[in-house]
């Protein structure tokens, strides 16, 4: 049996949200949580049998995905377990924001900035807090479930995908027409910055291990194609990529955001917009990382005119 979709509408500019619910073993499992409102709790209340649940899985600590996570803890009996890097994050969060303003001062951002950047990300408003006990998917995902948790960072360092014999719940990882931003992040384990492009030429790889299974995405409609996804991602990072590309090497990224991109002064869109011209510089100093993972997955001839045009 393929999950149960349930969607919830948020308040962001993503647009709403899709977690999923499936009978496991004799066991209800929750796929992430929707966001932390009114709306959503009573959805899960009426859509969910919270009396039965048992696992709440959540496939990446953004606030879409885990914002209820806390509160389905006082609810129920269920198990919470979140991915290893984002429980890292969030439990050194205000290490990870001082690393986080550091990193944006180095990328040419002002005070100006960063003063309206920081309170946007203070708080709970970002992040809500964690379930006072909850478990590692990596290390405590019970084998009774049958489930294999696959890491596929890129658009966040947490990335998971959950997948059976015949599904995988992606998350954003796998999203119809869309390019997933990948955000800027501190790796706490090295205090270093996350590098995403480094990581998505590898989880490309394991995404290719996904077809012909029914893909669940965290947004937007059915994913009838995982090689067609995945173009589309490739498509727009290239189209992206060769207008950054056109600009001086010695132009700060928050200089790229203030010329290219529109409403750059709110702070968390000039945050997305930094994070996007980061990876496409990624890309452009080691472009063999994308091409060779293209090649092992097959794909590198659907794009290889546009690859070559971009960094001629």
């Amino acid at each position: 049996m393929i999950p149960i979709q349930h969607t919830l509408n948020t308040n962001y500019s993503v647009g709403p949200v899709h977690c999923y619910s499936q009978e496991i073993a004799g066991e209800l499992v929750l796929f992430d949580t929707g966001p932390p409102d009114l709306n959503a709790q009573k959805y899960l209340q009426n859509n969910v049998n919270l009396d039965r649940l048992q696992h709440v899985i959540i496939t990446h600590c953004h606030i879409d995905h885990y914002g209820l996570a806390r509160w389905l803890e006082q609810e129920t009996d269920a198990v919470i377990y979140l991915p290893f890097r984002d429980h890292l994050r969030i439990v050194n969060h205000e290490k990870s924001l001082e690393l986080m303003y550091g990193l944006m001062g180095q990328l040419g951002f002002t005070s100006d900035f960063l003063a309206p950047f920081q309170e946007s990300m203070a708080g709970d408003a970002v992040f809500p807090p964690l379930p006072e006990k909850f478990k590692i998917i990596e290390e405590d995902l019970p084998e009774h479930l049958g489930l294999t948790a696959l890491s596929c960072p890129g658009h966040s360092q947490s990335d998971m995908v959950l997948l059976s014999e015949d599904w995988a719940v992606t998350g954003d990882v796998l999203l119809q027409g869309i390019f997933q931003t990948p955000l800027l992040d501190i790796d706490l384990q090295t205090g270093e910055r996350f590098r995403n492009y480094n990581a998505y030429c590898n989880s490309l790889i394991k995404l290719a291990t996904l077809r012909g299974k029914h893909i669940l995405p965290g947004h937007r409609g059915q994913i009838d194609s995982v090689d067609g996804c995945l173009l589309v991602y490739i498509d727009k990072l290239l189209d992206r990529a060769a207008r950054v590309k056109q600009l001086p090497l010695n132009m700060t990224a928050a200089a790229i955001v203030n010329k290219l991109f529109e409403g750059a002064n709110n702070p968390f869109v000039g945050y997305l917009k930094a994070s996007e011209v980061v990876f496409m510089r990624d890309f452009l100093a080691q472009p063999h990382l994308l091409k060779e993972a293209l090649i092992s997955i097959g794909l590198y001839a659907a794009v290889a005119d546009k690859f070559a045009h971009v960094l001629s």
